[in-house]
């Protein structure tokens, strides 16, 4: 049916979208619980700068995120020259490029789900499975990540919302092609600057609307049977 009401080229974009936010969400989660543990639990210096840096994206203008992005990770810059002649990693004017910029977008808010979670969590549960003999690793693998659970749900949404709807940024590091870098804001955008595109624009619109109240639905959904799980036992 979706076949049917989409174009290839807006279909293009709706299926180019889904796996960009995955990919980024999926590259965010491991890093994103690592950091929040560090800012919450750790005492170290340089914690308020990590803080800062960490933050930075949720209060630069996203073509800045995304200009610091290709000076970075461009072809011609140093570190996208490695990654391009050693790795065989290409970012910019990619759909790898795409993801990259998204998860640097979504990136706090990941970190704040986990982290407002991880300090509301009760550390006398961890303090008894430590006193018990437990290995930190195992406190934090069957304690601590359980009881973050919602908050690491609640993170990932946010982050893939995000990455939905990335425009700023992705549009500077990585243009705007059709098929290769064209996601569902750059189209929709693509689509309002030509004549007779307003069907199209609005179209791509719905369906933007749909993915984000289907994912917030999945979420909710997720975290309740998360909580009812962690009750009963």
């Amino acid at each position: 049916m979706l076949n049917a009401w989409l174009s290839p080229e807006e279909w293009s974009a709706v299926a180019l979208s889904l796996k960009v936010a995955a990919t980024a969400v999926a590259a965010s989660l491991v890093p994103g619980i690592a950091v929040a543990m560090l800012l919450a639990r750790g005492r170290f210096p340089g914690r308020r700068a990590l803080d800062a840096v960490v933050h930075l994206p949720l209060v630069l203008p996203p073509v800045a995120v995304g200009y610091l992005l290709l000076l970075t990770f461009g072809r011609r810059a140093p570190a996208g020259a490695f990654l391009a002649e050693h790795l065989g990693l290409v970012f910019s004017f990619r759909w790898t490029g795409a993801a990259l910029a998204c998860a640097v977008m979504g990136f706090p808010l990941l970190v704040r789900a986990v982290r407002l979670s991880i300090e509301s969590v009760d550390r006398r549960l961890e303090k008894a499975g430590e006193t018990l003999g437990a290995h930190p690793a195992w406190v934090f693998l069957l304690v601590t990540l359980p009881l973050i659970t919602p908050g690491i749900l609640a993170g990932a949404v946010l982050c893939f919302a995000k990455a939905m709807g990335e425009f700023g940024a992705t549009i500077t590091f990585v243009s705007n092609i059709p098929g290769e870098t064209q996601t569902l804001p750059t189209a929709i955008y693509a689509f309002t600057q030509v004549p007779g595109g307003e069907g199209r624009a609005l179209r791509l619109t719905l369906v933007s609307v749909a993915i984000s109240v289907a994912a917030l639905w999945a979420s909710e959904w997720l975290a309740r049977r998360v909580r009812r799980r962690l009750a009963a036992g």
